[in-house]
């Protein structure tokens, strides 16, 4: 006989639960929308529907890379990031939503319409750079990551959402590939900020994403430091420079600011009331 999505789900969701994962029925619901081609609505409003055989095997073996530990944007390839949607892999970070008060940031800093240029330091899955790329039809972006394999993520989200003329991907350790005469009216990051006895108590599926983009030195800070110290060199005067840390690293960067050189604007809280964005301008 054949099962049904109602079936299919509730077993899929009770071998998640037993997998110790946290939301068993989302995530089952989830690679259920994936491998049927339906959104939840219809998975919630047609639990009676039938699901082919290659289907629920397909589902089955989805379930099994959740259940060991495999995220779930890496067995779908998407995650909805400020009103997009992206191709993930494992070659890049996934975006998560506390990321967006960067954009929110930026929406502050620049109208919509202004012709600006601007950097997105370890751009992983373009999140960053094609959201306001996106959102300002006039700016145009360098992103720049060491993962040739994740600028050919960023490269692809670029394409589909339209913005790949205006994104200019380059191969980099933060600035040391770019021109010392390029100059960018803002710089945007999402740099690594886990510190190093922070990694090994990581959760498993965060443990799954590139060390590269998560490991942040002894103190996290690692990255941050030299972002602070090369992002003025890549800066116009009055140019921006906005960054998302880590929990309890606030009072940290705070003191990493030389006031010589930069303007702090603001610190921003993320939805938890986490210290979680920094907005400086460059003097």
């Amino acid at each position: 006989m054949p099962a049904s999505i109602g079936t299919a789900l509730t077993e899929a969701a009770r071998t998640l639960q037993a997998s110790g994962i946290s939301e068993p029925r989302l995530d089952a619901g989830a690679l259920m929308s994936h491998v049927i081609g339906r959104d939840r609505a219809f998975i919630v409003a047609h639990p009676e529907a039938v699901i082919t055989k290659p289907q629920l095997k397909r589902l089955e073996e989805f379930v099994t890379r959740r259940a060991q530990g495999e995220p779930l944007q890496y067995i779908t390839g998407h995650q909805e990031f400020f009103k997009l949607d992206f191709e993930v892999t494992p070659d890049v970070l996934i975006p998560r939503p506390e990321t967006e008060l960067i954009i929110e940031a930026v929406l502050d800093l620049v109208h919509t319409d202004t012709q600006f240029t601007f950097g997105d330091i370890g751009t992983g899955s373009g999140c960053l750079a094609v959201s306001i790329l996106n959102e300002c039809g006039n700016a145009h972006a360098l992103g720049i990551d060491t993962s040739e394999q994740a600028l050919r993520v960023a490269q692809r989200n670029a394409e589909r959402h339209r913005v790949a003329n205006r994104l200019r991907l380059v191969q980099s350790d933060l600035f040391d590939a770019i021109s010392v005469n390029e100059t960018l009216d803002l710089i945007v990051s999402n740099p690594p900020y886990v510190a190093d006895d922070e990694m090994k108590i990581l959760q498993r599926e965060v443990q799954r994403e590139p060390r590269s983009a998560l490991a942040g030195g002894s103190d996290g800070l690692a990255l941050i430091r030299r972002l602070l110290l090369d992002a003025p060199g890549h800066l116009r005067p009055g140019g921006y420079l906005v960054f998302e840390f880590g929990i309890n690293q606030d009072v940290a960067i705070r003191d990493l600011v030389d006031r010589k050189v930069w303007k702090l604007i603001e610190i921003r809280n993320d939805l938890q009331q986490i210290p979680r964005t920094i907005l400086l301008q460059k003097k």
